[in-house]
């Protein structure tokens, strides 16, 4: 019993030698690793950064306390 491929040999082929000679870190090396190891960490830590930086500024002018 043969299984067929999932992809074509071709295109695998295309794939490897694709990989193999970009010249960039191996985790940036797909179409959107870009977004998940770039974008979205920068988000998170700019929003945090942001948040961190609003509660600084209520805490030390007394804004939003419960009484």
């Amino acid at each position: 019993m043969s299984e067929p491929p999932f992809v074509p040999r071709e295109r695998l082929l295309n794939h490897q030698s694709y990989f193999q000679n970009i010249h960039k870190h191996t985790y940036l090396k797909g179409r959107f690793d870009k977004i998940t190891s770039v974008a979205i960490p920068i988000a998170l830590a700019a929003s945090s950064l942001f948040m961190i930086g609003r509660g600084i500024y209520n805490m030390s002018h007394g804004i939003g306390k419960k009484e």
